[in-house]
């Protein structure tokens, strides 16, 4: 693998410009108005695509969301986190309860009968046609927050466009959110306010952003991931500069306050509430495992249990794992199982270094820029190695991404494979026949469109031939996956074309963690380095 960042001029250029503070210049307020003018446009279109979209299959978390709207609007509080009438117990911490009892006020309105606890897998058309909307309504979050981070990082009409299409019209969120049904635009909207605030580098405005971060942890607490990046730059920007304590106590009295308002009515429950939370019982992986280095190590051992019992060395009363297509068992054949410690940390172990990195760089020579790819190569890393991952995760790393992708080449090109390897890697679970053509040609048009745009803003293409080649293959594995597998082999081996769609992307996905790191490593270094000889 070629790890030669930086040998053309055209790239060096770039690493040049990297080493200035992006530009905050005020527009005009004409300028501004033409900016949301178009940002309003897109996000319109996009809308009225995603209404088209009402009548299409919906997964379990349908059933899922109606049943916590069921929940918090029937039962008292003190029995949202026991009831478990349904399979789909309510796991995300309290202040996503308190959303869908907000939701479910309108909700009633609507179709009451959506609302009764015991009304399972009830999905009326009007039932539909709300959870809908509430999500289509939500993603005004993701619309402002992309708002917000392309005022503070882009000074230029043309990478903010592309940045705004790159971001809302995301097709990873239109399958999660929009077909198979989630909030992701909604939480990842709240995660880029965030950003913003925090990288304006401004007491107030990092006090507000904290804020904002406060509220997703105790929406989703799955953000918790990429909070060691919060808390460094936090401390660094903040805290380190005034009186150290007062800030400290600060920032502090503001994650306090918003847990208080979260979990304070269930402070008798909270054992039970925290065993929702962090279900460790469940395995390493799903039944489709996340493309991560899970999936790799799990490959591993099916090829070693192949070849062990070939050669007579598999014990016969241990049985392979993670192979029974939608069945999940928790050993391993041949190589050690991991446990939930060893996943952890294993992924405190690949955060570190980016702590230290931003931690020990001279506060002259930080910026915003630094936040931003240390926070996304944090979720990187825990997507890479966390605990029972969903492939969905790595939405929390092409999201946040679409910024940096319009500001520099190399991160642009990392974006480009990760994006559409992460894409890619989310089909399997738009599975009903007649979604195929769907999500095929979604995935053919960010390949196409992204590419396009990016080489067009940065003047040359950003891919290496082998890239755009395994680029390239991935619809030819989504194809194989819907068509040609059934082909070849009919009914067998069903779980096949899972775990080729899963392996092929976690090699890309593995790929861009590896390249990501090193260029965020000798990034710092080399502006490191400089610094001490500019003495």
């Amino acid at each position: 693998m070629s790890l030669s960042l930086t040998n053309n001029k055209k790239n060096k250029k770039n690493d040049l410009l990297l080493t200035k503070k992006p530009e905050t210049t005020i527009k005009p307020n004409n300028i501004e108005e033409s900016h949301d003018g178009v940002l309003l446009k897109i996000f319109i279109l996009i809308t009225t695509f995603k209404i088209l979209l009402i009548p299409t299959y919906h997964s379990t978390d349908f059933e899922v969301h109606r049943n916590w709207l069921a929940i918090s609007h029937s039962l008292p509080i003190n029995e949202w986190y026991i009831n478990n009438t349904s399979e789909w117990t309510l796991d995300y911490p309290p202040l996503f309860a308190w959303f869908e009892l907000i939701l479910s006020q309108i909700g009633k309105l609507i179709d009451p009968e959506m609302l009764r606890v015991n009304n399972l897998n009830y999905a009326s058309f009007s039932t539909k046609l709300f959870q809908r909307s509430t999500v289509m309504i939500t993603d005004i979050f993701l619309v402002f927050g992309a708002r917000e981070i392309g005022k503070v990082y882009h000074d230029n009409f043309n990478k903010l466009m592309i940045y705004y299409i790159l971001t809302i019209c995301n097709i990873g969120l239109l399958m999660i959110d929009h077909i198979h049904f989630q909030y992701n635009g909604f939480l990842l909207g709240i995660l880029l306010l965030s950003i913003a605030q925090v990288s304006k580098n401004q007491p107030m405005s990092i006090l507000i952003g904290a804020a904002y971060f406060a509220i997703l942890l105790n929406l989703k607490h799955l953000y918790l991931y990429v909070a060691p990046v919060f808390i460094v730059w936090l401390i660094k920007w903040y805290c380190m500069k005034g009186n150290f304590l007062i800030r400290l106590i600060q920032l502090g009295s503001i994650v306090i306050g918003v847990l208080a308002i979260s979990f304070g009515p269930f402070i008798t429950q909270l054992p039970q509430v925290f065993s929702r939370l962090f279900p460790f019982k469940r395995g390493l992986v799903h039944a489709y495992w996340a493309p991560n280095f899970w999936a790799l190590y799990i490959g591993a051992d099916k090829i070693l249990s192949v070849l062990w019992k070939k050669f007579g060395l598999l014990v016969m009363n241990k049985r392979a794992a993670m192979t029974g297509g939608l069945v999940q068992e928790d050993t391993l054949a041949v190589l050690p199982t991991p446990t939930p410690i060893i996943t952890f940390l294993l992924t405190i172990l690949t955060i570190m270094p980016i702590l230290v990195i931003i931690l020990k760089k001279k506060t002259n020579l930080l910026r915003p820029h630094d936040f931003l790819r240390g926070l996304i190569l944090c979720g990187l890393s825990s997507f890479m190695f966390g605990w029972h991952v969903h492939e969905k995760a790595i939405l929390t790393a092409i999201i946040p991404m679409c910024i940096m992708a319009t500001i520099d080449p190399i991160d642009g090109r990392i974006f480009l494979i990760l994006s559409a390897t992460g894409h890619a890697s989310i089909l399997p679970l738009l599975y009903p026949d007649n979604l195929v053509v769907l999500k095929i040609l979604l995935l053919l048009i960010h390949i196409i469109l992204a590419d396009y745009l990016l080489c067009k803003l940065f003047k040359f293409s950003l891919l290496k031939i082998y890239e755009y080649f395994y680029i390239l293959l991935l619809p030819i594995v989504a194809i194989y996956h819907a068509f040609i597998h059934k082909i070849i082999f009919d009914e067998k081996m069903e779980f096949l074309p899972l775990a080729l769609t899963s392996l092929y992307s976690a090699i890309g996905i593995t790929y861009c963690w590896i390249l990501y790191f090193y260029y965020f490593y000798t990034n710092n270094y080399q502006l490191s380095n400089n610094s001490i000889k500019n003495k």
